[in-house]
């Protein structure tokens, strides 16, 4: 994950069949999407996040106000002490099952908001 599919934020215009599609490209996995790029993000369900998959995030902590975890085809209830470490570095989050996400994502986007999205594929 030391550099980015894409060195900028955009929009996604697919989501499905196990990956995305946004900026012209597609991808076949999971998506971290930050201010400053696009990376492939190794997670495939929300159980396996930690704090190795989050880092990137919080290492740009200050240019966040917003994070949005898509988890997949399932709802799940982040951990408390997940929430916390957010809250802490003064990041709102939001769990959603990935197509709310995506959507959610684009319009905070579009609207010029300090967003990034963690995104699990979905088939």
């Amino acid at each position: 994950m030391d550099r980015p599919h894409l060195p900028r934020q955009a929009l996604i215009d697919a989501h499905g069949a196990g990956g995305f599609r946004f900026a012209g490209m597609s991808h076949r996995g999971s998506l971290l999407c930050l201010p400053d790029g696009i990376w492939a993000w190794p997670i495939a369900a929300p159980t396996a996040l930690n704090d190795d998959l989050l880092d990137l995030v919080f290492a740009r902590a200050d240019a966040l106000d917003f994070f949005i975890l898509g988890t997949g085809e399932a709802p799940w209830t982040m951990p408390e002490p997940m929430r916390l470490r957010f809250r802490e570095a003064r990041i709102s989050v939001d769990a959603m099952t990935t197509g709310p996400a995506v959507r959610t994502y684009n319009v905070m986007l579009m609207e010029g908001r300090r967003v990034g999205a963690g995104l699990i594929a979905i088939e």
